[in-house]
């Protein structure tokens, strides 16, 4: 979540950072402010950059002025953005000005401590000459002196600033610590003409996992005006929502599938009015919420509801849906599409209900033409292009090692369950045993001696080890205490550590990676479904029906993509060696390269497909791997959230696009350049697995 400048100053002199006496104007209370003497600085408080060059910055030296140039930002647009806000302060002596910021680095798996001696400039746009000093922090170790004294020296200021630098700067890193902070960025840093270190101006980002874990503290920074109002009555609900400029709503069970739904919709002139994840609880409460949105969104007219079943029964949507409807004629057009577990029970429900305004399909291209039906003639378009993928040449055969399941993971893998006594973990535990999966432990602190669905409770992981072989731990605790459950697994050497808890901060999962680094350990997420060796064993919360043995490995960033792409398979007689949702956060632990290593010398492993997702930079560094190390297995790939608006996070903590990344067109051609077959839409995957299977890539993907 980030905050505009004045919020951002806020934090700031909570921390005993100095920064110019500010007042807050809404177009309503327009008004000179009596303490301050001119020149005074209007400054428009929008959550975007390059507000200056367009113009959101103004001086004005008298009353008549500042009149005049507070309506004038208050009727401008920044970057499409209106201006709910003007932060007014008195002009400062400023004797130098610098940067300063503490970023939480997703590329480079860091905490970065960057400051230059020029500031009120794109640092990252710097010339050769005035490139800004990097300094890894690390988050075990914290800020260290030879930090300070390298940054302060590269201001080039005297001597007599060196204990006020110190100071500030230890108090913006306590900020950044206390509040968990993604960034913290002054630009300008000024010294004044009375030699004052100050904050001229800021810019914080806080983690929305953090604020999730400390409503009472940190909640009230959200700031509703600068988000729609659906956005604002989404978070209220709990929803993952993201506005759009289309006309069609859509309400999917899963990040990764609305995504790939948000594309499909786009890519077929069904321009998506929204991105909104129902999540995992379907009730009647949370559909009611999520389709009052849409139907009270004048935008939105008609909407799409996609529901993939796994964990999540569609006969149970359906009956919510019909609850929610109360048997009157849908407010709007509602088209529904159902797959997976209960479907047919849960189209066959919704017909016979007859709703009148509910349209039932049964695959996705019925959906599309109905829709398509319903399109207004007036309907607003975006032009999306899905460019022709062409098949590279065939792969010749991969070398045989004579050794299958590399991985260590089958029938007789012993599993640990670390919460085993919470309602989530007892429910797929029942689910794990009836695969067949051996539970063989659970821990859960001072419930130790319990026995759970036949299982022995441990106090610690150490305890369970003492008593037990534990090939595997599967973590269902609290997010404020997962990271630490997984260091805990993993100090165990527990070869398997796989974190199912989503929310987690993301300082503290990295700490807890960063503490691991080096450990042979293969730690599968946080925020993943989990892993299953089909017919062979299921550590995670991923629907069993949808998957078949055989031989092809699907390594994902999403659960319902995975679910979605393992039943598309399975359908088409191809069945799979091991599935690995990897997590969708951030910073998480085994990568997409790590898996690759391992499978590379599995016989059981034929070919790869990777669902990948928008954000992040794991797809460009496999693709890397995969040329430097002449991998011989096929890939087939898919990417969801193509059309996806920059900036914006689509429910995975790690599916926001970077403005600065180079965009999605430089992802897909990375893999496009090691050898990857991509495929544009999650139906034509069976055709383009089977045919790298078989060998005859003489088709194109369209």
């Amino acid at each position: 979540m980030f905050l505009n400048e004045h919020l951002s100053k806020k934090l700031f002199g909570e921390a005993g950072i100095t920064t110019p006496e500010g007042t807050l104007l809404t177009p309503d209370t327009i008004a000179v402010p009596e303490h301050m003497e001119p020149p005074w600085y209007l400054k428009a408080q929008v959550l975007t950059g390059g507000r200056g060059k367009a113009g959101g910055i103004l001086r004005a030296d008298n009353s008549s002025e500042f009149y005049q140039k507070a309506e004038k930002i208050f009727n401008m647009e920044i970057k499409g953005n209106t201006v709910p806000f003007i932060r007014v302060e008195q002009a400062t002596d400023i004797a130098k000005e610098c940067y300063l910021s503490f970023v939480l680095s997703r590329e480079r798996k860091d905490l970065l401590f960057t400051v230059s001696a020029a500031g009120g400039i794109e640092v990252e746009n710097s010339t050769q000459a005035a490139k800004p000093l990097i300094q890894r922090v690390h988050l075990l170790s914290g800020l260290k002196d030879h930090h300070l004294r390298a940054a302060f020296f590269e201001l080039g200021v005297g001597k007599e600033h060196y204990a006020g630098f110190c100071d500030l700067v230890k108090k913006l890193y306590g900020s950044v610590t206390e509040f968990g902070l993604l960034m913290a960025e002054i630009n300008p840093l000024v010294i004044t003409k009375q030699g004052e270190w100050m904050a001229l101006d800021g810019k914080v980002e806080l983690d929305d996992n953090v604020v999730d874990l400390n409503p009472d503290r940190l909640g009230g920074y959200y700031t509703p005006e600068h988000h729609s109002h659906e956005e604002t009555i989404a978070r209220e609900a709990g929803l993952s929502y993201v506005q759009l400029k289309g006309w069609v709503g859509i309400l999917v069970n899963g990040a990764g599938l609305a995504m790939a739904t948000m594309d499909l919709l786009n890519f077929n002139g069904l321009t998506a009015a929204n991105f909104m994840d129902l999540g995992g609880a379907a009730d009647r409460e949370r559909i009611k919420r999520a389709l009052d949105l849409l139907f009270g969104n004048d935008d939105v007219k008609a909407v799409f509801i996609n529901l993939f079943g796994g964990i999540v029964s569609c006969k149970e949507v359906g009956n919510a849906l019909l609850a929610v409807l109360e048997g009157q004629p849908a407010p709007k057009p509602i088209v529904i599409r159902m797959a997976g577990f209960e479907s047919e029970e849960g189209r066959a429900l919704m017909q016979e209900a007859s709703v009148e305004n509910v349209f039932i399909a049964s695959e996705m291209n019925d959906a599309l033409d109905t829709l398509n039906t319903l399109k207004p003639v007036d309907a607003p378009t975006v032009e999306f292009i899905l460019d022709t993928e062409s098949l590279p040449p065939s792969v010749p055969p991969f070398t045989r090692t004579g050794v299958a399941n590399v991985l260590g993971l089958n029938k007789d893998s012993q599993v640990l369950v670390q919460g085993i006594t919470g309602k989530v973990a007892q429910r797929h535990v029942a689910l794990m045993q009836e695969y067949g999966t051996k539970i063989v432990a659970g821990v859960t602190p001072f419930k130790g001696g319990q026995e759970v669905m036949g299982v022995p409770v441990y106090n610690s992981v150490h305890e369970a080890k003492k008593q037990h072989r534990i090939d595997a731990s599967i973590i269902f605790v609290p997010a404020e205490f997962a990271a630490d459950a997984v260091a805990e697994s993993a100090t165990e050497d527990i070869p398997w550590v796989i974190c199912i808890t989503e929310g987690i901060a993301q300082a503290s999962m990295l700490s807890a990676l960063q503490d691991l680094s080096g450990s042979s350990i293969h730690i599968i997420g946080p925020n993943t479904p989990g892993v299953i060796v089909p017919g062979q064993c299921k550590i995670g919360i991923m629907p069993a029906n949808v998957f078949t043995a055989g031989n092809v490995a699907i390594f994902s960033r999403s659960g319902t993509l995975t679910y979605e792409a393992a039943d598309r398979l399975s359908q088409a007689g191809i069945g799979q060696s091991i599935c690995v949702g990897i997590g969708g956060d951030s910073f998480i632990g085994t990568s997409f390269t790590d898996l690759f290593e391992l499978v590379r010398n599995d016989d059981n492993t034929h070919a790869v497909l990777i669902l990948g997702e928008v954000g992040g930079s794991a797809e460009e560094e496999l693709a890397r791997y995969v040329r430097m190390t002449g991998f011989e297995k096929p890939v087939v790939s898919f990417i969801a959230a193509r059309t996806a608006p920059p900036g914006k996070r689509l429910g995975h903590a790690g599916a926001i696009l970077d403005e600065n990344s180079g965009g999605i067109e430089l992802k897909l051609q990375a893999m496009r350049d090691a050898g990857f077959v991509i495929s544009p839409d999650l139906a034509q995957l069976p055709e383009l697995v089977k045919g790298v299977l078989e060998g005859s890539a003489h088709r194109s993907a369209v």
